[in-house]
């Protein structure tokens, strides 16, 4: 070994034994085969950067030929464009149909009237009516009507007190309770003001009729400015007959506004003609009538004319069946399956369906004069393991599924403008059954069909010659009350053919 080896092999020894000469992090080489310790300088390179044309250059340029013809063609291009979208736009609105406009509709047209004419049998006066008012909004009402609630004794005039009510039904506290509850949930109500409802005529003898109308009007003031929303009076025909009767009629309707809400002035009627019906709504000014018509004819002919004669006058008309005595409708309707009927006839006939409460479950009718007992609580079954009465909860049972039905039927009125306020056209009649169309302009089409009659039924559709009205060759079943004709299901509108007592709701949509 020479010198110069020994020289070398001794400064390593020295370099590992002396710390500071360690590398300061890490051992060996960091990455890129630099030794550590030692600084890599970069010598930053030339920036290139883009400054574009100057004012000169682009002027320059832009005055070439190539760039002029480019700018005109972009031009025309543009301005072809624009134009060809605005003649594509009016060709549109020119050929597209034009929307029928809807027709004045006001809060008693837009859903089904509930009448609550003893407020004891329905829940124990005035606290119970606030109580259910929860119930009574999920059948998609829009009015109630209550009372008569003011005290009088029967045919006697001078023991009347429209402004005073009977303490067995509550109190006027009571009454602005369930007033304000009902405004919330977006229900208005009318307030039943016949005079002498316990006696044998409600205007008492012929000679008291003025009298007792001016009575009547200061307690329609009086009401209104506690917060009800209509006032309702029975026999219509002698009221309006009065000298004193306009009076009347201008404390319920009068100093109307186009933003104020309508107060409603409803008349019921009994035993006249559709003729002096329509009569009746052009000379009394009220804003619904209420008539007897469908419970007093009971052929399929009579009650389709009575519906040609009053369709113009849908918005001012009521229909019930029982309703103007204020009785339930299964009076008339004996069984589940009529009850099903009538509720499908009254929420799709032309005009403002009026029911009294129990209807929505088939509550029977009273014994004589008394009224009926409201059952609740039907959606409660028995406990498991308790004793079932099965024909108690068979009734149970019929209550709940009657009940879902009322309430499909006026959710379905309630949104589509056919049956809230379509054209009517009648397409069939007999003795024991009857159809009709309703339509509004481009919405869905509905067809009601019913048979009341004991035996099967076989409708034949025929539709008078309509400018733009036509029936298709197939509907689908919305509503129906016969296994034959399920919901949803597609009939043929040529065989349509009902059971005894069986009612069906067709649907087809708007073809333009």
């Amino acid at each position: 070994m020479n010198r110069d080896t020994e020289i070398d092999m001794k400064e390593v020894e020295l370099n590992e034994l002396d710390p500071e000469k360690q590398p300061m992090t890490g051992d060996g080489q960091v990455a890129g085969g630099e030794k550590n310790g030692s600084v890599k300088q970069k010598v930053p390179e030339e920036e290139v950067t883009f400054t574009g044309l100057s004012k000169e250059e682009l002027m320059k340029v832009a005055g070439t030929p190539g760039w002029v013809r480019t700018r005109w063609v972009l031009l025309v291009l543009f301005w072809l464009g624009w134009v060809g979208m605005l003649a594509g736009a009016i060709v549109i609105i020119v050929q597209a149909p034009r929307c029928k406009p809807i027709p004045e509709m006001n809060w008693w047209n837009e859903g089904p009237l509930y009448q609550i004419s003893d407020l004891e049998a329905f829940s124990d006066g005035l606290a119970g009516v606030e109580a259910k008012l929860d119930a009574i909004n999920q059948l998609k009402v829009k009015g109630l009507v209550l009372g008569p609630l003011h005290t009088v004794q029967a045919d006697q005039p001078n023991t009347l007190n429209l402004e005073q009510i009977d303490p067995t039904l509550g109190t006027e506290k009571a009454l602005v309770a369930v007033l304000e509850k009902a405004h919330k949930k977006g229900i208005s109500v009318v307030l039943d003001l016949t005079p002498n409802y316990l006696g044998a005529t409600p205007w008492f003898s012929t000679g008291d009729v003025g009298d007792v109308i001016e009575k009547v009007k200061a307690a329609s003031e009086y009401w209104l400015s506690v917060g009800v929303d209509g006032i309702k009076i029975s026999d219509l025909t002698v009221a309006s007959s009065s000298v004193d009767w306009s009076m009347l009629q201008a404390a319920v309707q009068g100093n109307r506004t186009e933003d104020a809400k309508k107060r409603a002035l409803m008349g019921v009627v009994e035993s006249i003609s559709a003729v002096e019906v329509s009569q009746l709504v052009n000379t009394s000014g009220v804003d619904l009538v209420l008539s007897d018509l469908l419970s007093s004819k009971n052929a399929g002919g009579e009650r389709i004319k009575d519906l040609d004669i009053l369709k113009s006058q849908q918005r001012s008309l009521g229909w019930g069946l029982g309703a103007t005595q204020q009785d339930q409708l299964s009076k008339q309707a004996i069984t589940p399956g009529l009850i099903r009927l009538y509720q499908l006839l009254l929420f799709t006939m032309p005009g403002t369906p009026v029911f009294t409460y129990g209807d929505e479950i088939g509550l029977p009718a009273g014994q004589g004069s008394e009224s009926p007992k409201m059952v609740w609580d039907i959606e409660k079954e028995p406990a498991e393991g308790a004793t079932v009465n099965e024909t108690v909860e068979a009734e149970r049972k019929e209550r709940v599924a009657l009940r879902k039905w009322f309430r499909s039927l006026s959710e379905l009125r309630t949104k589509e403008r056919s049956l809230l306020h379509g054209d009517y056209y009648p397409l069939y009649s007999s003795a024991s059954s009857l159809s009709f169309l309703r339509l509004w302009d481009q919405s869905e089409r509905y067809i009601t069909a019913v048979n009341w009659g004991a035996a099967p039924e076989k409708l034949t559709f025929t539709l008078a010659p309509t400018e733009g009205v036509e029936l298709p060759e197939t509907a689908k079943v919305q509503l129906s009350t016969d296994k034959d004709l399920e919901a949803d299901s597609t009939v043929s509108l040529d065989k349509i053919t009902l059971g005894p007592g069986e009612a069906i709701l067709l649907q087809f949509p708007y073809t333009g």
